[in-house]
């Protein structure tokens, strides 16, 4: 039975090591050697120098990391409260069912929908004409830009933290409670802290797809939000230039790896080498 056992635990993990190896080891490989092949000139890192001495493009890195720390910001402002008022619901199951399932519907199909909504004859300013307020531009605007985004984004910060709650001894916060600590007190020093490996989870989530953001950009920022993103399509599809277009990218999940880094639960990993 043992044997049985361990040979069918090596097959999945030749099959799922094989499976890593040929959809995120070799793209990965791929990408970097396109990104040192320069046509013509063959190995050269001329492509990373011309991007770390670009004004234009270190202001579209800039540019990404603050709109990906804004989503994650205003996700991380709904979703904790959201989160916590889930936990104290009787069906939250069901209340949980319904956070979830925007996520069941196309991202191109919410995104028309938002232009829809927020068009100069969507159903927004149609409401605020039928008020006297008159239309206003709502669309490719920074602010609708930020709104779709931190839509689209949301479940996926609310899920681990309303895990990580759930995950709280009752006994800990009535406890706090019991000692003549306030709700906010109880909040602040107990609950907190005890949530935030579900924080850091839902920043991760949240952050590192926001900083390749580029089919919200120009469906709803209307080519005023310009990222990193933007700039890898524009290279791929319209200017052909797949070299440089595989440095931005390189330059990319190198910002996604040092995100997860600083974000990783440090004090689970020390608790497991103890044990």
């Amino acid at each position: 039975m043992n044997k049985t056992k361990k040979r069918f635990t090596e097959a999945y993990l030749g099959i799922y090591g094989l499976w890593l190896l040929a959809f995120v080891v070799a793209p990965l490989l791929l990408l970097l050697v396109q990104s040192l092949n320069l046509p013509g000139q063959g190995f050269s890192f001329d492509n990373y120098r011309d991007f770390f001495t670009s004004g234009p493009y270190l202001a579209m890195t800039v540019n990404s990391i603050w709109y990906a720390f804004l989503i994650t910001l205003i996700t991380l402002a709904i979703s904790y409260p959201l989160a916590l008022c889930l936990t104290q619901l009787k069906h939250r199951q069901l209340w949980l069912l319904l956070v979830i399932l925007p996520t069941w519907i196309n991202l191109l199909l919410k995104t028309y929908a938002f232009i829809g909504l927020l068009g100069k004859g969507g159903l927004l300013n149609q409401s605020l004409s039928a008020m006297g307020f008159g239309t206003s531009q709502l669309l490719f605007t920074n602010g609708a830009f930020l709104l779709v985004a931190a839509y689209i984004e949301l479940p996926f910060m609310v899920l681990p933290i309303y895990n990580a709650l759930l995950d709280i001894d009752p006994l800990l916060p009535a406890a706090s409670r019991d000692l003549g600590a306030s709700s906010f007190q109880t909040l602040k020093k107990v609950v907190w802290p005890l949530s935030m490996p579900g924080v850091k989870t839902g920043v991760q989530t949240v952050f590192i797809p926001s900083l390749s953001l580029f089919m919200i950009t120009r469906l709803i920022g209307g080519n005023k939000v310009i990222t990193l993103g933007t700039a890898i399509e524009e290279h791929f599809l319209v200017t052909q230039n797949w070299s440089f277009g595989s440095t931005i990218g390189v330059v990319l999940i190198i910002a996604m790896a040092l995100t997860m880094a600083l974000t990783t639960d440090r004090k689970k990993k020390k608790g497991g080498g103890r044990k």
